[in-house]
């Protein structure tokens, strides 16, 4: 039966062998299949950069509903100001 390994464990796993332990007792200790280590190695070593890259920030429900209220708002007066000519402002 094929097991599930979440990105925590694997990224351990792969430190662990990269720090210096030997790769069959480490592999024997999770019953894991050397191939499979090596695999997951290459991932991590193909992907590691990421962590420094700058990643956008993404806004919650709360801060997005309140952006938009303040943009309704604008629009709200944006339009009272083009239809009476006034400033509202």
């Amino acid at each position: 039966m094929r097991r599930k390994w979440d990105a925590k464990t694997k990224a351990k796993i792969v430190l662990e062998g990269l720090m210096g332990g030997c790769v069959n007792e480490l592999c024997r200790s999770h019953d894991l299949r050397p191939g499979q280590y090596y695999k997951w190695r290459g991932q991590f070593l193909d992907n590691c950069h990421q962590i420094f890259e700058r990643q956008p920030s993404t806004m919650t429900d709360t801060e997005l509903a309140a952006e938009n209220e303040e943009l309704k708002k604008l629009v709200g007066e944006l339009t009272l100001e083009l239809t009476s000519g006034k400033s509202t402002r």
